[in-house]
């Protein structure tokens, strides 16, 4: 008897710990709407893992499309132009939450300082403006800030590694996208401290791609250290890789698409990880949360992959100190 009395209390206890994730999102019927604003892409061109990642967390917490949660996504579609259009858009939408993607922050604190915005941003916000300090953001903005500066260096050290005779890296990057000048800053630092001299290529169209790469044997670079944007780096990911091979020089990439698209290594945060921690403030925000009371949160997961496939290609061979570092081998 006493055996079944606490297979209850067990039964039970274990009803009440799931009941509230079922009726966690439920309000007495009421719908969120979660504003999405991207650069792209979100939804026109396939939805990316670390998307999905962000909606199946909803999911979890309780938050399913077409019953308690209208998932407004805008879209630029790489025309940047086009963002403040989009975020009015979603102003006059009202939603309860706007998500900001790819850069998109800016433009979002331009159209609300009133609606709540989870950032989901590579740069410092303090820097930034878009919050006071992390641990108290104050105002209207939240969410998760990533270490793309301080990244930056740790990337050029796994690429001397790789290649110790390293003397000049070719850093390919687009200027104008936000927080471009820190990471140049940084990864200077970087390579004075390993010896190595940098020569910046810049991207700022997808017309430029061909042409940064056309100039790195005048570089005379050694290696290719690329910092990635939505609107341009990033949407045409497969070109880039091509020419990167073309160019018969190892290369180093911030995410682990680059790697699944042929390219030789990555290193940065776990992008799924990241939009599901974003999926996280969305729900704190729902159920009553102030955004200037959530510490703004920066990364613990990092990833690391490489292509060994494209390594052989380069005639290049990883060194134990490197591999041991990766999460994902591509053989």
């Amino acid at each position: 008897m006493r055996c079944r009395t606490m297979a209850i209390i067990v039964i039970l206890s274990f009803g009440f710990l799931v009941a509230p994730l079922a009726a966690h999102a439920q309000q007495l019927g009421k719908v969120f709407r979660v504003g999405v604003l991207t650069a792209g892409p979100f939804g026109t061109f396939g939805l990316p893992l670390h998307h999905q990642a962000f909606k199946q967390r909803l999911q979890e917490l309780g938050y399913v499309e077409g019953q308690n949660l209208a998932l407004e996504v805008r879209d630029a579609e790489g025309q940047f132009e086009r963002l403040p259009g989009l975020a009015a858009e979603l102003v006059r939408l009202n939603v309860d939450v706007i998500v900001t993607l790819g850069g998109t922050t800016r433009i979002a604190q331009s159209a609300t300082r009133t609606i709540p915005i989870v950032m989901v941003e590579g740069r410092d916000p303090v820097e930034a403006g878009f919050v006071t300090s992390l641990a108290q953001p104050g105002g209207n903005i939240t969410g998760l800030a990533g270490l793309g500066v301080e990244l930056s260096g740790k990337r050029l050290e796994i690429l001397k590694q790789v290649v110790p005779q390293l003397s000049r890296v070719a850093l390919v990057l687009n200027p104008t996208f936000g927080g471009s000048a820190g990471n140049v800053r940084e990864t200077q630092r970087a390579a004075q401290a390993l010896g190595v001299a940098l020569q910046v290529l810049e991207v700022r169209r997808p017309e430029d791609i061909e042409g940064a790469f056309a100039a790195v044997p005048q570089a005379g670079a050694g290696a290719l250290l690329l910092l990635t944007d939505p609107l341009v780096l990033e949407r045409h990911r497969h070109h880039v890789v091509a020419l990167a091979l073309q160019s018969g020089l190892p290369a180093m990439y911030p995410w682990r698409m680059y790697v699944e698209a042929g390219g030789l290594m990555s290193y940065g945060i776990s992008l799924q990880e990241w939009y599901r921690r974003a999926a996280t403030y969305v729900d704190k925000i729902l159920q009553g949360a102030k955004p200037g009371d959530l510490p703004v949160e920066q990364p613990m997961q990092f990833e690391c992959s490489i292509n060994l496939k494209t390594a052989q290609a380069l005639g290049l061979t990883i060194p134990p100190t490197v591999l041991i570092l990766a999460d994902e081998v591509i053989r």
